[in-house]
C-alpha cells in the first residue's frame, strides 16, 4: 500500500492520516459485446487504483447495486459506439479516501457519498465531486434510491400524472424499482395494483401499502384485472415486456398512460426484445385516448438532485420502506465481493429478489475509516 500523502504522483491530494491506498484493485470490465453477462464481463485482479483530479474524489465503494440496464449495458445496446474494454455497474455507496484541492471545498476524506456513474463495479471509483451525494453514514439502503427510487419518482412525477383515486398498476411491483413505484402511488392516494411471482413477494407489496397484490404464477392477470377492474387502470409501470406489455396495454382506461421503464424480460435474449401485438397498437391507442411513454433515466437528470433529496429526505424520516436484497436465500448466499456480480446478476434474472439486489464490498484494507 502507498500512503495518500505521496506528493510525489498527486499535488492534489489532502493527507488523512493513517489511511492507505492499494496500488491495484480489482474491477470489472466490459470485455467483449453479449447478452450474456458472464460472457461479456471479465474480473480483472490488477486494475491500477485511479487518481483523482483536481475536482474529483476517489471513492472506496463499500455498496454497489445491480441493475436490469448491466445486461443491456454490456451487450452494447445503449451506445453502438462504445467498444470493449469499457467500465461497468452504474452506483456505489463508499467512503472518499482522497481528493483533489477544488474537491476538498464540499468534501472530506472518510465522508460517505453515493454516486450515480459508470464504473461502479470496482474497488475504488474516480467521481466528480458536482456527482457525488453526501450521506449522513454509508448505507446499502441509500443505495436503492440512486437508480431505482430516481426512476419511480421522476417518471410518475413527470409522465404519470397522479391525482388521488387514480388506479395504477406496477408490474414486477417488488422489485428494485417496483417497490418505490408502489409507494409513491400510495403517496399520491392512488389505488394501486402489483403484480409479482410469489406469495412471499405479495406479502412484502402487503406491507408496504399495495391494495391488490397478483401473482402472475398462480393467476392469470389479465383475467384478475378484467373481473376487478372493468374500467381500465389510468396508469401502469411498466418495466416486463413482452407478455405483460400487452397485457398492460389492453387494460389501460380511457385516457390511460403506459409508461416504460424497462422490459427486463428480452433483455437476455439476442435481439433485447420480446414480439409484442404492435399492428393493433394505433387503432389500441385511438379507441382509448390513451398514451404509452418512455422513461430512460439519463433524459431526465435535470430533475435528479431534486428527486434525490426528496427521496432521502423521505427515508430519513422513516416515510419510505428501501428494501435491499443481499442474496441471502440464494443458492450460494450472500452477494459479497466483485466475483458475486455475476451471481446477482443471474439472481435478478430469476425473478428471485425482493427489492433492490446489491453486493456488498468487503475491504481489508489498513485504514481508520
Amino acid at each position: 500500500p502507498r500512503p495518500i500523502l505521496d506528493m510525489s504522483y498527486s499535488r492534489h491530494f489532502l493527507d488523512f492520516q493513517g489511511s492507505s491506498i492499494p496500488s491495484f484493485m480489482k474491477k470489472l470490465v466490459v470485455t467483449k459485446l453479449s447478452q450474456n453477462f458472464r460472457e461479456a464481463v471479465t474480473l480483472r485482479q490488477d486494475f491500477p487504483v485511479p487518481l483523482p483530479g483536481d475536482g474529483d474524489l476517489l471513492v472506496r465503494n463499500r455498496f454497489v447495486g445491480i441493475n436490469a440496464s448491466d445486461i443491456n449495458y454490456s451487450a452494447g445496446r445503449y451506445d453502438a459506439s462504445v467498444k470493449p474494454p469499457f467500465d461497468i455497474g452504474f452506483e456505489g455507496v463508499g467512503d472518499v479516501v482522497a481528493l483533489g484541492l477544488s474537491a476538498s471545498a464540499d468534501f472530506t476524506v472518510g465522508q460517505a457519498v453515493a454516486y450515480l456513474k459508470a464504473g461502479s463495479f470496482a474497488e475504488y471509483t474516480v467521481v466528480p465531486a458536482k456527482q457525488a451525494v453526501p450521506l449522513p453514514s454509508v448505507k446499502p439502503e441509500f443505495l436503492t434510491l440512486m437508480v431505482s427510487g430516481a426512476t419511480a419518482y421522476i417518471s410518475l412525477k413527470e409522465l404519470g400524472e397522479l391525482s388521488e383515486g387514480k388506479k395504477v398498476l406496477v408490474t414486477a411491483a417488488a422489485g428494485g424499482t417496483g417497490q418505490f413505484a408502489v409507494q409513491l402511488a400510495k403517496k399520491a392516494k392512488c389505488h394501486v395494483i402489483g403484480t409479482c411471482s410469489s406469495d412471499e413477494k405479495g406479502g412484502f407489496l402487503k406491507s408496504i401499502g399495495c391494495d391488490h397484490t397478483i401473482n402472475c404464477k398462480t393467476e392469470n392477470v389479465e383475467s384478475v384485472l378484467r373481473k376487478d377492474y372493468p374500467e381500465g387502470v389510468d396508469v401502469v409501470y411498466e418495466s416486463v415486456g413482452g407478455k405483460m406489455f400487452d397485457l398492460a396495454l389492453n387494460s389501460l382506461a380511457t385516457k390511460g398512460r403506459l409508461i416504460v421503464i424497462g422490459f427486463i424480460a428480452g433483455y437476455q435474449s439476442p435481439t433485447g426484445l420480446q414480439p409484442i401485438k404492435a399492428e393493433f397498437l394505433p387503432a389500441k391507442l385511438l379507441k382509448k385516448s390513451a398514451s404509452i411513454r418512455g422513461f430512460f433515466l439519463n433524459h431526465y437528470l435535470s430533475e435528479y438532485k431534486m428527486a434525490l433529496k426528496h427521496l432521502l429526505e423521505m427515508y430519513e424520516r422513516g416515510d419510505l420502506v428501501c428494501e435491499v436484497d443481499f442474496g441471502d436465500m440464494s443458492p450460494e448466499g450472500k452477494f459479497t465481493g466483485l466475483e458475486s456480480v455475476f451471481r446477482a446478476v443471474d439472481y435478478m434474472y430469476m425473478g428471485k429478489n425482493v427489492g433492490k439486489i446489491v453486493v456488498e464490498l468487503p475491504h481489508s484494507v489498513n485504514s481508520k475509516l
